[in-house]
């Protein structure tokens, strides 16, 4: 397993890390005895970086995986968040995420995390992330609750422009630098080289888009864009390779993210996953996953409030 420093922080990262949502049943039931022989397997295969969220299942994934890390808590960097919850709740009140740490740290038997992220920014008001929510979890890591904190959401631009207003240790973006989309180069990963705070990237595989697995109903990208997922597997075959094995490899690429989490709650996914990192991509193949996606690359959806999600710039 490669490591890559976080930003300024003190965390080597694993280049993999473990998204745990599927833990809390986000895509199928999960067997909590099979997630947990999920997360031991990755600690032992050098996987160090664990990433949830009490929006997760509501609640769920935080409690087994608190549950999977017992014993084994000192051999990872623990990741959670706040602001985003169950039902469709949003709060990014100070006195909500001072409230949401220790609920949390009590769902994962621990007195701290190593990351405390704001989570899904674009759903709130802006002048409350940036006065409350921010400032509260800045609280947080002088309490000694959290080491280090920092945001997350989809809108890679809306992510910039906050991460332009405030001073954090992470940024969490997903979605945006896959097979299907590379938007993160343009603003984000310059911000952070200038910046120096860490970088994390997830949902590799789209939310299932770029693997053989059904994709869930409600996975909000265009049409045309779930439309390629047959082609591009029939192409990733025609190389005998698997098409989640090849947009994983693409995505740890990345020379300036530190780390990738990608969802697991199998050993089997765990070892496909940790195998994949081998992989060495023929350029005959990614050439020609780049034309079939070149007419709806970056063609991604909006969340959140309509002022977050900022245009394209214009250069």
């Amino acid at each position: 397993m490669e490591y890559r420093k976080l930003g300024k922080t003190n965390m080597n990262v694993s280049l993999l890390s473990f998204g745990a949502s599927p833990l809390g049943n986000v895509f199928d039931e999960t067997n909590e005895e099979e997630g947990t022989r999920a997360v031991h397997a990755a600690i032992d295969h050098g996987i160090n970086f664990f990433d949830v969220a009490p929006f997760y299942g509501d609640t769920l994934a935080e409690t087994r995986l608190g549950n999977a890390l017992k014993t084994k808590r000192n051999a990872v960097f623990l990741a959670t968040k706040g602001g985003r919850y169950g039902n469709g709740v949003f709060d990014f009140s100070y006195d909500r995420i001072m409230r949401s740490i220790d609920e949390s740290l009590g769902r994962l038997q621990t007195d701290y995390v190593d990351l405390l992220t704001v989570h899904d920014i674009e759903f709130g008001d802006h002048d409350q992330v940036i006065n409350e929510a921010i400032p509260a979890a800045l609280k947080i890591k002088e309490m000694g609750k959290a080491r280090y904190v920092g945001f997350s959401g989809l809108p890679v631009r809306y992510l910039a422009k906050v991460a332009r207003e405030v001073e954090v240790d992470t940024v969490l973006s997903w979605g945006h630098y896959t097979l299907l989309a590379d938007e993160i180069n343009e603003e984000l990963v310059p911000l952070s080289l200038e910046k120096g705070f860490g970088l994390l990237n997830a949902a590799p595989l789209m939310q299932r888009i770029l693997s053989d697995a059904p994709i869930p109903v409600w996975q909000s990208s265009p049409q045309a864009v779930k439309d390629l997922q047959p082609r591009l597997l029939s192409l990733c075959r025609e190389f005998g390779l698997e098409l989640s094995d090849v947009a994983l490899r693409f995505a740890v690429d990345h020379p300036v993210i530190a780390t990738t989490i990608i969802g697991m709650n199998t050993q089997k996914q765990l070892e496909q996953n940790v195998r994949a990192l081998q992989l060495t991509i023929p350029d005959e193949l990614l050439q020609r996953i780049g034309a079939l996606v070149a007419p709806v690359k970056n063609q991604l959806w909006f969340e959140g409030k309509p002022e977050n999600n900022i245009p394209k710039r214009t250069f």
